[in-house]
């Protein structure tokens, strides 16, 4: 949720409605960031590999999906930030189910998705003592799920890693790789010891914002408005930079402002990286990293996560195709007997049960929606996977493939054509095979790059600690 942030109305509204995720108090993650459409937005073509390639050297059809089938098999994937809903952890509904949820054990057996990141997200309410404490209570509550599903609901299916080694050996052994990582440091309160509560908890990495400037650190959000809170890191946030060195835990840079990010990288020891990013030159939002940033990245030895977020990666293809969704989904819910609301005061104006049930709905009628579009004619062409690998490319070129890897933002508003949940995973390698890359790039790529940060980032931790 996002709470004591300004909204565009009914831009907002209309995204919520576009998402293909379960909606609950926290899919106001997804909703805020459209606020950001007041910055001007433009996003480019970008050719691919694919393009420079000549028919002779292209394979059939058949022969690129079997040999994207192999590669598929033989790395492990792994998708950086998946977000969660507690009710999902439950005896009754869990991830052991085949879900409405973009994210489950299902979806990802069928997908071939082996480590999902579950991430504990808190929506940026008030600095004061009773908002830290509602947020430190919300992360613990996601914390807890996720060590239940792990422990309790399906410890024969999943397991929790707490480093590289963990989670190549879960892999070898055939069961999914959980791990967390923490999105907002604002649980942290005033408290740093904090941080290395969560990392004992099985945080491997933390921003220090999200949308809204935190007690730690400004956020993305500032350039709608200029305003900011501390021009940057608070002397908070530099503190928390250096503890979260000591314990080795990675920063995450995808939220926070350009100016904390150039701080964090002047104080950080280790690298870093931004957990669903993707390339501002190809489409100008706040929440991408432009070339200068890709360049910090680079040296800094850290890695960018691509993210499957259709407004981060072609705007005006987001644009004109969910004034058409919209309209799919005010038919379903006149079908389901339920009132569509138009606008964010509307939805507002219920109370906490009624909201809690109006997102329930929307949930329903977003996977009823993607069934229903599959077999539309005449409606513009969606976000789509390619136009994903086109910000892949893009990162390689700019920052070479050591740095760059992937992400989805499942059931936080993410999700693409072709990608629109863990079960359609393989379609990302298909593409990348599709131009060329190799089996030891789509290892980087999908996990290879993200653990070496990893590992470089809890040795340094020991030294520091030493």
């Amino acid at each position: 949720m996002r709470w004591g942030l300004p909204f565009v109305d009914n831009i907002k509204i209309l995204y919520i409605l576009e998402s293909s995720t379960i909606p609950t108090l926290t899919m106001y993650k997804s909703i805020t960031i459209i606020a950001l459409f007041a910055i001007s937005i433009s996003c480019k073509e970008h050719k691919t590999n694919e393009d420079t390639l000549s028919t002779d050297t292209k394979m059939s059809e058949s022969a690129l999906i079997a040999k994207a089938t192999a590669i598929h098999k033989n790395v492990m994937t792994l998708d950086t930030h998946c977000d969660i809903n507690i009710k999902n952890f439950t005896d009754s509904i869990n991830y052991t189910q085949k879900l409405t949820s973009q994210v489950n054990l299902p979806k990802m057996n069928e997908g071939g998705l082996d480590v999902p990141w579950f991430i504990v997200y808190t929506g940026q309410d008030t600095l004061s003592t009773e908002g830290y404490k509602k947020a430190y209570d919300n992360a613990i509550s996601k914390f807890n799920a996720i060590h239940r599903l792990c422990k309790d609901i399906a410890p024969d299916q999943i397991e929790l890693a707490l480093t590289s080694e963990d989670a190549r050996r879960i892999w070898k052994s055939g069961k999914k790789v959980a791990m967390i990582g923490i999105e907002n440091g604002y649980p942290i309160g005033e408290d740093i010891t904090n941080v290395e509560k969560f990392y004992n908890l099985g945080g491997r990495y933390m921003s220090l914002a999200h949308n809204g400037h935190s007690q730690l650190s400004d956020s993305n959000t500032g350039e709608a408005d200029n305003v900011w809170l501390h021009n940057g890191l608070s002397e908070l946030g530099k503190q928390v930079v250096s503890e979260m060195n000591r314990v080795g835990m990675m920063i995450d840079v995808s939220h926070p402002s350009k100016e904390a990010m150039r701080q964090m990288i002047a104080l950080t020891k280790a690298p870093i990286i931004a957990s669903h990013s993707s390339a501002r030159a190809l489409c100008d939002h706040s929440r991408n990293l432009d070339d200068e940033q890709l360049q910090w990245m680079k040296e800094n030895g850290g890695v960018v996560q691509t993210v499957a977020f259709k407004s981060y990666l072609n705007t005006e293809k987001f644009e004109k195709r969910v004034a058409h969704e919209v309209e799919i989904g005010k038919q379903i819910a006149d079908s389901m007997g339920v009132k569509w609301l138009d606008g964010r005061d509307a939805v507002m104006a219920l109370d906490n049960e009624a909201r809690e049930k109006y997102f329930d709905f929307l949930g329903t009628m977003a996977a009823i929606r993607r069934e229903k579009v599959k077999t539309m004619e005449g409606l513009p062409p969606a976000v789509d996977v390619s136009d994903f690998v086109d910000h892949i490319d893009y990162l390689i070129e700019k920052m070479g493939i050591e740095h760059v890897g992937i992400s989805s933002d499942f059931d936080g508003g993410g999700g693409i054509e072709g990608w629109s949940d863990a079960s359609e995973t393989m379609n990302v390698t298909i593409e990348l095979v599709r131009r060329g890359y190799t089996e030891e790039e789509i290892e980087k790529l999908w996990s290879g790059n993200l653990l070496r940060v990893l590992d470089e980032v809890q040795s340094i931790a020991k030294e520091l600690q030493g």
